[in-house]
């Protein structure tokens, strides 16, 4: 199959594990304006797994499990590694004035404050609830 074909309806979506995920899945909505797509609980009222979208964009997330998993293996908390990440998201938005206003009246840790990029757009970092990294901006590579 050419790579053309392969690539064509393939998106990027990051997925994500939090300990709260019933509050992270509040908190992403009233900070970024993401909306609930589909919200699978399990029997203990923990998330197996969500999706949620903002405009043509998704993240998939769950909750930290109790029991361990192959998948939970591979996976560490940030507070789990002195507060650092090894990956993050970008979000693509029109204003990211008014989502760094949102984001830091829900509680965002900014990390790196709003700024115009030398390269193009405005945006800033911050940290979640559970201190995973968002980066929030205008800049749109497409």
């Amino acid at each position: 199959m050419p790579q053309e074909a392969l690539l064509s309806n393939s998106s990027v979506i990051p997925c994500l594990r939090y300990r709260d995920a019933v509050a992270a899945i509040d908190w992403l909505c009233h900070a970024f304006g993401f909306e609930k797509q589909a919200v699978h609980s399990n029997p203990d009222g923990s998330i197996a797994h969500a999706q949620l979208t903002l405009d043509g964009g998704m993240v998939m997330l769950g909750s930290v499990g109790t029991v361990p998993t192959e998948w939970g293996k591979l996976i560490r908390q940030p507070d789990e590694l002195g507060g650092v990440e090894t990956q993050s998201a970008y979000i693509v938005v029109r204003d990211p004035d008014a989502v760094y206003v949102r984001a830091k009246a829900a509680g965002a840790v900014i990390a790196l404050d709003i700024k115009d990029e030398d390269y193009g757009g405005r945006g800033f970092t911050c940290r979640d609830l559970e201190g995973h990294l968002w980066s929030i901006g205008s800049y749109n590579p497409w």
